[in-house]
């Protein structure tokens, strides 16, 4: 451990709202690890405030509002002199990363990167060609099965792909939520390991046991409307899989939980079908708690899902695709059921909804999940020991990363012009015409 405490700047791409989604909550849980350690942190943000922002201040965490293309960063970041600076998103990498370089070159720079956005975009494609070639809105076995090769094919040539693995390599380190996200890096885009680390939801166990069968009703989903593939589940659930479902269980309710709630979505709201939207639910574990079953049918996305870890912790079992399960469980056996189709993931709702000693089975699953592949402690102590040991060998560290020096230099040196392009146009008067 260092003689005195580190120096952390964060750079958000949005200020913390553990609330309202699984990358906000991710993003406290690696502050709170930072906190542990004694370590200093300032988070700062170019972005509004939203409503759900976490409280940083009463957590000893200052805060400063940055602004995008603007000297005034230079300064900033000067006179802070942080001992590692840590990206939240891969636009934040590119926005200040060369600003970082220039003022702090001996700061640790990482990268937080939610989840492989571009594997997501990738997955949006896909789905959206079978959707538009009318190859089914219900079956999507071979969707879900789609080799990494062919994934890679999609993602190697689109602009997302190469800025996102471009900023992995000009970064000393990546935080990488998933473990399928890392092979499909390093085997695919042969990133070194060296520059990744797998830092899923860190988590605690449940402090009170979990009610039992007889204790809970109705289905639950919940997710950020804001991110795409929350509102694809929804649509997929309205029009396919819940009118399955309640032409078995006629008395059951759907209870739509969601931040940033959209009008297209209350639109959506008819409890004559047992379909209740809600918005936003203030404390997501309690609604969790009391609900029976969890459904998560997404059809696309990357990374964890918070809202499949959250049913875990709750002891909710949980129906979700190959998509939601990817990279949560391992070995170990999933607290629920994956399937691929709208008509299994329907039947195996409807079963699990009304089988006690099924339900009870898939609830004894969920605490080894979180003990196993989300253990706060053992996570936080891995992350926290990583960027010390990185930061001491950090000169053979980047020697060894000629690839990430090479982007640096050229693409750090065309941001640099644009962004004082931009901040000298910023300064020249309007003229009246």
């Amino acid at each position: 451990m260092p003689a005195s405490p580190l120096k952390v700047l964060v750079i958000g791409y949005v200020w913390p709202e553990p609330r309202s989604s699984a990358a906000g909550g991710h993003m406290m849980q690696i502050l709170d690890s930072f906190l542990e350690r004694g370590w200093q942190i300032t988070f700062s943000s170019p972005a509004t405030v939203g409503e759900h922002k976490a409280d940083l201040a009463a957590l000893g965490i200052a805060e400063q509002a940055i602004v995008l293309n603007c000297s005034s960063f230079d300064h900033f970041v000067a006179e802070l002199a942080p001992d590692v600076v840590l990206f939240d998103r891969f636009m934040m990498e590119e926005q200040f990363g060369w600003r970082v370089e220039k003022h702090c070159p001996t700061a640790l720079r990482v990268l937080e990167t939610s989840d492989l956005q571009s594997l997501r975009d990738a997955r949006q494609q896909l789905l959206r060609r079978r959707l538009i070639e009318g190859l089914g809105s219900n079956d999507f076995s071979e969707l879900f099965a789609t080799p990494s090769e062919t994934l890679y094919r999609h993602m190697a040539s689109a602009d997302l792909t190469q800025r996102e693995v471009a900023a992995i390599y000009r970064s000393d380190l990546s935080l990488m939520i998933s473990d399928v996200e890392i092979d499909l890096l390093t085997e695919r885009f042969d990133v070194p390991p060296a520059l990744l680390h797998w830092c899923p939801l860190m988590l605690d166990q449940p402090a009170t046991p979990a009610r039992g069968f007889a204790e809970r009703a109705h289905f639950l989903s919940i997710g950020n409307f804001r991110h795409a593939p929350n509102w694809d589940a929804v649509l997929w659930m309205k029009h396919s899989l819940w009118p399955m479902i309640r032409r078995q269980l006629p008395q059951a309710q759907l209870h739509v939980y969601g931040a940033y709630t959209p009008p297209k979505a209350t639109a959506l709201h008819n409890p004559a079908q047992g379909f209740h939207v809600l918005n936003w639910a203030e404390d997501a574990l309690e609604v969790m708690s009391t609900a029976r079953l969890c459904l998560a049918p997404l059809r696309f996305g990357a990374g964890i899902k918070g809202k499949l870890t959250d049913a875990m912790l709750c002891g909710t079992p949980s129906i979700t695709t190959p998509i939601g399960a990817e990279a949560m469980h391992g070995a170990l056996p999933w607290p629920g059921a994956v399937e691929v189709t709208a008509e299994a993931l329907a039947e195996s709702a409807v079963q699990l909804y009304q089988d006690e000693a099924r339900w009870n089975a898939a609830q004894q699953a969920c605490a080894p999940l979180i003990a196993t592949r989300f253990n706060r402690r053992i996570h936080a102590t891995a992350l926290v020991e990583r960027i010390e040991q990185t930061l001491a060998d950090l000169p053979q560290h980047r020697l060894n990363n000629f690839t990430g020096a090479m982007l640096r230099h050229h693409q750090h040196k065309s941001t640099q012009y644009m962004a004082q392009w931009i901040e000298a146009k910023n300064r020249v008067p309007t003229q009246a015409s």
